[in-house]
């Protein structure tokens, strides 16, 4: 054998040496890149002993030298709360969307069925009312639908109101806040009476409990919209003497606050309390008031 075959298979052995090296070494470091880029890369270096190697070396130096560098991220925000999606509404599909009312009075089982999942897709505790409407369904497979997804949706919200009552009864650090939420939350769904009577009752009283707790322990957190959400709800289950209380509480807490008016006038046209009902009236009328446009419509019917 000459030297210089000798030679070349000196080199062709340190070349193939580095090609498996190079191939079991990015295996380890690089799992997740391809393994056929990895292997052309090895045959690279196999079929040009010398090139091949000093190719891939010079990039490797190439890429230290001018740009390895640290980036600064001082001005790059990750956060997604200041990312606003904007998404063009499908008018098509909506266009052929009907009331839930009317697909049910006409037994339109293509739209209801759409009507359920397109609701199920949106923020289904907003819409237990609309969901419940369902189970009336004569369309079986809609109805049952409706009915387990309404159910999963109580079930949500029995645990995370126990939750949020048990955090306020320990009356810690976090009882005030978890109170607030607790009446946001619970008046949210109470609101739309997806539930029996006495299950709607008993939540009524728990609310109640929060706003209590409130007044008596963090009065400066019993905000207006919660006692007016509370006398709604007293309201609808025609408890008229405790939504009496809350009004008068509003009144005591809350003067100047368009909701203590349009509280008394829903308890007094309710009961049919008619020489109170115009004399609060008279007294909105003559006040300082911003009033809004229900409440205008309300002035002009009755004056």
């Amino acid at each position: 054998m000459t030297v210089a075959e000798k030679r070349f298979c000196i080199v062709l052995l340190i070349n193939t040496a580095v090609a498996v090296l190079y191939v079991i070494g990015n295996s380890r470091i690089r799992q997740k890149e391809k393994n056929t880029d990895i292997l052309m890369k090895g045959i690279m270096m196999f079929l040009c002993p010398v090139v091949g190697p000093l190719f891939f070396l010079a990039g490797l130096v190439f890429n230290k030298v001018f740009f390895r560098q640290n980036v600064d991220l001082e001005d790059v925000i990750f956060s997604k709360e200041r990312v606003k999606t904007h998404l063009r509404a499908d008018e098509e599909r909506e266009g052929n969307l009907v009331p839930i009312e009317e697909a049910l009075a006409i037994s339109d089982k293509d739209s209801l069925r759409t009507l359920v999942m397109n609701v199920v897709r949106g923020d289904v505790q907003n819409s237990l009312a609309s969901i419940s409407l369902a189970l009336n369904s004569e369309d079986t497979e809609t109805s049952h639908y409706a009915a387990t997804v309404l159910r999963d949706a109580l079930n949500d919200f029995r645990k995370r109101a126990q939750e949020l009552y048990l955090q306020m009864k320990q009356e810690g650090v976090d009882a005030a806040e978890a109170a607030c939420i607790l009446i946001e939350y619970m008046h949210g769904v109470l609101i739309q009476e997806v539930f029996h009577e006495k299950e709607q009752q008993t939540y009524i009283d728990m609310m109640e409990e929060a706003c209590n707790f409130l007044d008596e322990k963090y009065q400066e957190k019993l905000q207006a919209s919660y006692i007016e959400g509370l006398c709604v709800l007293l309201l609808k289950i025609k408890d008229f003497k405790r939504m009496k209380y809350w009004c008068d509480k509003s009144r005591e807490l809350y003067p100047a606050e368009l909701s203590t008016y349009t509280c008394y006038l829903k308890l007094y046209f309710t009961e049919g309390n008619k020489k109170h009902f115009f004399d609060e009236l008279e007294k909105l009328k003559n006040s300082d008031i911003v009033i809004d446009r229900e409440t205008l419509e309300l002035i002009r019917i009755f004056s």
